[in-house]
């Protein structure tokens, strides 16, 4: 055989091996288990499995023939993460896919060795759940999605939605969203070109909640920001009514929220992170290692605007700023 021919066939059979390892792994069952911090029937809870389902298909990974995916929803109670952490481990899946705080803090004391792929967690690294993003450690990696310098972006939104803004309360409950206090810290380190008073208000329950909207309602010129956290997404429609009922402009992170009559969103694209995460779920049953996946941030974020909630709530917006959104529901 000449040289150039042996070159040619070993160059050949390296293209072939990983193409025929890759093969073999897709013709293997495998278990994937998904944990969710809010409710199975939530719409967004839905739109969140179904893009996980579609990165994984899109991979080549489908359930019934290569995959097993054990689903659970924990609807931010802390005994239900507790019980569904518990079982998951026992069924030593290869992979968990998993969001909020919360679950990614009960999984991490439960579990050392297997991966951990979070799907919209915030700062992870200053939660101690990862070393860093480049070089996460350990069993634990993923998709990233608020950073503080978003509390910035809606208070901007706000007041151009709402311009005799002068104060903002961000609300929050801190034990499912802890890191806000730290959000809110960084965010006043820094130069600001709007002079709004911002508030961290912590809420744990339904009547806190209208306690904190109703006190808004009575001070002009007053918003409401509703950041990433499992519990307002949980309790959104009494955070919804009762924004309507006492005429607050306020600012969610998810679609879902302006869809259900809440006034704007403003936020990274939660279905494009979970469709995202099957990538890293890939690569793991593919043998990939946690701790050499680096955590990524959001590359897609939108603006929606709800007209009927703005009427609603007497206020106007102006044609320029409709114009920055992505999507206006009349």
């Amino acid at each position: 055989m000449k040289r150039r021919e042996f070159i040619t066939l070993l160059g050949g059979a390296a293209v072939a091996w990983p193409l025929a390892a890759r093969a073999q792994q897709l013709d293997r069952m495998r278990r994937v288990s998904l944990l969710l911090g809010i409710g199975e029937n939530d719409p967004e809870a839905q739109s969140r499995v179904k893009a996980l389902q579609k990165g994984l298909r899109d991979l080549g990974w489908v359930e019934g023939r290569n995959i097993r995916i054990d689903y659970r929803f924990a609807a931010s109670d802390p005994n239900r993460i507790k019980e569904y952490v518990a079982e998951l481990v026992r069924l030593a899946p290869d992979v968990i896919v998993a969001n909020s705080t919360p679950v990614i803090a009960a999984l991490r004391q439960a579990t050392s060795t297997i991966p951990i792929v979070f799907a919209g967690l915030n700062d992870p690294v200053g939660q101690g759940f990862i070393s860093s993003l480049s070089r996460p450690g350990g069993n634990i990696t993923g998709f990233t999605f608020i950073e503080f310098a978003m509390v910035g972006k809606w208070i901007e939104m706000l007041r151009d939605a709402s311009p005799d803004l002068a104060r903002v309360a961000l609300m929050f409950n801190p034990d499912t969203a802890p890191y806000y206090d730290v959000f809110l810290r960084s965010f006043e380190s820094t130069p600001r070109s709007i002079a709004v008073d911002v508030r961290a208000t912590p809420v744990r329950n339904v009547a806190e909640i209208e306690e904190v909207i109703a006190t808004l309602g009575r001070e002009p010129g007053s918003g409401l920001i509703a950041p990433a956290d499992p519990f307002i997404v949980v309790q959104r429609d009494a955070i919804l009514r009762s924004a309507e009922k006492h005429r607050v402009p306020a600012i969610y992170y998810l679609r879902q929220f302006v869809s259900e009559g809440g006034l704007m969103s403003y936020g990274p694209d939660m279905a494009d992170i979970f469709r995202r995460a099957g990538s890293y779920v890939d690569r793991i049953l593919q043998g990939a290692k946690a701790a050499d996946l680096p955590a990524q941030s959001p590359v897609s974020y939108e603006l929606v605007v709800n007209m009927k909630a703005a009427k609603a709530i007497g206020l106007t917006i102006s044609d320029s700023f409709l114009l920055l959104a992505d999507e206006v529901i009349e």
